[in-house]
């Protein structure tokens, strides 16, 4: 048996101003975006190179707007993922190497969306760019 986490629901005030934000500034693509009437619309977006989405919309959770924290898009080389946002107009922390002595480090860099849901750039050390 698999189990594939494939998507993600996303608590927002806002549900085209998140999916500006997503789609635009983060680049993620628009897969869906079905309102079959006011009291329900779902927003699917998915990262690029990413086999898991998210979701936000109207009538799809009850949780607050901006309660999803520690969610992490695993990059390749941190630095330029930073600078991709940080270009577009995501405002990004400085990238925190953590690690222990003779230890690989990995690599953070915190941001929110428009609501206050927390991700992170996250960098592996076995994922270091050249």
């Amino acid at each position: 048996m698999e189990y594939r986490l494939e998507l993600i629901p996303l608590p927002v005030t806002d549900v085209d101003r998140a999916k500006a934000f997503y789609a635009d500034r983060l680049g993620f693509e628009v897969d869906l975006d079905f309102s079959p009437n006011e009291a329900f619309r779902v927003v699917q977006l998915t990262p690029p190179g990413s086999a898991c989405s998210i979701a936000i919309g109207v009538g799809l959770v009850g949780t607050p707007a901006g309660s999803v924290q520690g969610l992490h898009l695993v990059v390749d080389d941190i630095h330029a993922a930073r600078a991709e946002l940080t270009g577009r107009g995501v405002e990004v922390a400085e990238v925190e190497a953590m690690g222990a002595p003779g230890k690989p480090t990995v690599s953070y860099a915190a941001f929110t969306d428009p609501d206050g849901n927390g991700w992170t750039l996250q960098q592996l050390p076995d994922r270091k760019a050249p």
